[in-house]
């Protein structure tokens, strides 16, 4: 299993390109940043990626509403390019309160918006031409040439079964966020239906004594994954309460013993969000999983 960070995503490029580096220079596998209303995911990674040479790099995720399949490809296959085809695409349908409200699109049938996404998508990133005739996108005769390009890995953000099965089907796996390791080994690995499929497993970690005091700031920072109904329906499916119930938190054999459970899951690659809630939380944490490597 892979070992990689997801990264602050209110951060600044300088900051942010920095903290790729101590995750690279700890021996880490990948770096995985989000894209929500700060700096572009895409664009950042490819400006990571040209000053850490090393390191995986992905999104988690992208939206697609916003962008054409078309122009997602042209954008990350560039990544691709720039950092010697390190990138991991990780897309998806983000959520209706984002989607409708704040942006205006429709949010009908987003699992049928995906299965036509991908579908546009999928060839592009394997450097072949698209035909394409759907309800929502028709794409023909299209091909990208971007030099230095190769096969680019795609994961979707799936969590449901109509999705995962769209995941396994189309592109190369699925990326997760507040998914327990029961949940992952008896929904969210089955559902793809295959054996090869990425799994990215995003969790957040701490290292620390203080149990139930980080227990409850992680409680009161990630309030909101508790309330989103993609990931309500998660934690329902672990039966726990929220997500710092699903956080791995305590002492070395504790996160040891938690994380092996996700690798037993089916998990590839473990995205730990390192919770910093206390004074040199994120430096033992992070000195703990290059210990795992």
């Amino acid at each position: 299993m892979r070992i990689g960070t997801m990264m602050g995503a209110g951060g600044s490029l300088d900051k942010l390109i920095e903290e790729a580096k101590r995750v690279e220079a700890a021996g880490l596998d990948n770096v995985w940043l989000a894209n929500i209303f700060g700096l572009d995911a895409i664009t950042t990674l490819a400006l990571i990626g040209r000053e850490v040479p090393r390191i995986g790099l992905g999104t988690a995720v992208t939206p697609t509403y916003p962008r054409h399949p078309t122009a997602i490809a042209q954008q990350a296959l560039t990544t691709a390019a720039a950092t010697d085809n390190r990138f991991t695409l990780g897309i998806g349908l983000s959520h209706q309160i984002v989607i409708e409200n704040m942006l205006g699109f429709s949010y009908d049938k987003p699992a049928k918006h995906m299965r036509e996404y991908l579908e546009v998508l999928m060839p592009l990133a394997r450097g072949e031409t698209v035909n394409f005739n759907g309800e929502q996108y028709r794409v023909n005769g299209l091909t990208l040439e971007i030099p230095g390009a190769d096969r680019m890995p795609v994961v979707v953000a799936a969590l449901g079964p109509v999705m995962l099965k769209i995941a396994g089907e189309l592109a190369d796996g699925t990326n997760t966020w507040m998914v327990g390791p029961n949940t992952m080994a008896n929904h969210i690995a089955p559902g793809l239906g295959r054996d090869d499929a990425t799994i990215v497993g995003g969790v957040p970690v701490v290292l620390t004594t203080n149990i139930e005091a980080a227990r409850e700031t992680i409680a009161k920072e990630l309030v909101i994954y508790g309330q989103l109904p993609s990931y309500r329906a998660m934690l329902d499916r672990e039966g726990v309460e929220g997500p710092a119930d699903i956080a791995i938190v305590g002492d070395e054999n504790t996160l040891r013993g938690e994380i092996k459970r996700f690798e037993d899951a089916g998990v590839t690659d473990f995205n730990a969000a390192i919770m910093d809630i206390e004074d040199g939380a994120y430096d033992r944490t992070l000195e703990f999983l290059s210990s795992l490597k």
